[in-house]
């Protein structure tokens, strides 16, 4: 919950604080060159969760790995608070070793705390699933008043005392872990000759895991929006007072896990009651790209009115993502994990995070056409990605019968 609270409370402003003016207590980027550098952050703190995951199972161990990641993380923000050109690189850059340090092995910590057929397994996940959302719900709320009412680099320190909390909290409770995370030991030899090898039979799962991974890349690249383009049209084109009450602007990043809590048991409870007769995995991932897709589509029509608009049409945007990313992202690793051969699940986990990434870079990528003084090409960046996430959720309609055989009976 803290390592999120940290990573979604600065997410929340900080391509707003890069292309704030220095008098404003901003960077003053112009909005390509901020862009750029929150894609590539965005981006290579969830690939680093690839090495981070290394670390942990051949150096560290995964407890000491948190710890680590969480100290690494506030240490990057505090450099942040400190506000000087070179330290805004460095924690920049230290805050991606933290976190893949910390949110590659977090899951892990998780699941060995359980035996594989222990029935609270399900419910562990799901209170672990909860933090994650009550982070990113409440860090917006917080740090948005902080930077909007005092100042961005005060919001920085915010996020440091969160994951110094949440360091300590972790440490404190150590007990509690007692046989969970310790340090993994290297694979014997005679266990990797035992491990089966990857068969025949095993390449039409990895292509139906290649295409699948196209598809997932796009999705993020249109949700993950939400802390780039999607931002700078809340500051810029959206009204930002209700009753006359002026609100901070990073308020709005909170509502997509709102959503999420609220209707997550809401598509549990329909997917249990289909049963055998709910969609494919394939066809889900389609559900989540037709929902952003939707969600590009009502944002481009609010651009294209003029002047400033209502912020409920963000709310509907951000109502239209949250049930895209129900439909696909709860099952993305699932079914990247179910797809793989056993001697490289951990490698196949890796790639779904992996097209997060790539998702993360495209949605960063795209906000440097974002420009405020020309409303025409605001439309027309927020309807091409409509246009490409519609016709990749129609594709992938099509290709589902195709991609079912590939995945040979998983679902």
């Amino acid at each position: 919950m803290w390592e999120r609270f940290s990573y979604y409370g600065t997410r929340a402003f900080l391509i707003l604080y890069m292309t704030s003016t220095v008098a404003a207590g901003g960077l003053g980027f112009d909005t390509a060159q901020a862009a750029r550098i929150y894609a590539t952050y965005t981006s290579v703190a969830y690939l680093a969760t690839l090495p981070g995951g290394w670390i942990a199972d051949n150096l560290l161990g995964a407890r000491l790995s948190i710890v680590i990641g969480g100290i690494c993380i506030a240490a990057g923000n505090l450099m942040l608070f400190f506000g000087s050109m070179p330290l805004f690189y460095a924690g920049l850059c230290t805050v991606v070793v933290g976190t893949g340090l910390l949110k590659s092995n977090a899951a892990t910590i998780v699941g060995q705390l359980y035996k594989a057929d222990d029935p609270r397994r399900a419910a562990g996940f799901s209170i672990f699933y909860m933090g994650i959302n009550l982070g990113a719900f409440i860090s917006p709320i917080i740090c948005g008043v902080v930077a909007d009412w005092i100042d961005f680099r005060a919001a920085f320190l915010v996020a440091a005392a969160g994951m110094i909390l949440g360091v300590v909290q972790f440490v404190a409770g150590r007990s509690r872990l007692e046989g969970a995370g310790e340090k993994q030991e290297k694979r014997t030899a005679a266990e990797a000759a035992a491990a089966p090898a990857i068969g025949v039979q095993d390449y039409p799962k990895l292509g139906a895991i290649a295409v699948l991974f196209c598809f997932s890349a796009i999705f993020f690249g249109a949700l993950e929006q939400a802390g780039s383009s999607l931002n700078l049209f809340a500051r810029d084109i959206t009204e930002n007072t209700i009753f006359g009450w002026r609100y901070p602007i990073a308020w709005l990043q909170a509502l997509n896990s709102v959503f999420i809590v609220v209707f997550a048991p809401v598509f549990s409870w329909v997917w249990m009651k289909l049963g055998d007769r709910q969609p494919s995995s394939p066809s889900k991932f389609a559900f989540g790209l037709l929902g952003v897709g939707i969600g590009f589509v009502l944002v481009a029509y609010a651009a294209s009115i003029g002047g400033k608009v209502s912020p409920l049409w963000l709310v509907f945007v951000y109502l239209f993502h949250a049930w895209g990313e129900l439909a696909l992202s709860p099952v993305g690793m699932s079914t990247f994990s179910a797809l793989s051969p056993p001697r490289i699940v951990g490698l196949m986990l890796g790639i779904w995070y992996l097209s997060i990434s790539a998702g993360n870079f495209i949605a960063g990528m795209a906000a440097t056409g974002f420009d405020a003084s020309r409303p025409e090409t605001i439309v027309s960046l927020f309807t091409t990605v409509a246009v490409v996430c519609l016709g990749s959720g129609v594709v992938l309609f099509a290709l589902t019968p195709f991609i079912k055989k590939l995945m040979g009976g998983v679902r």
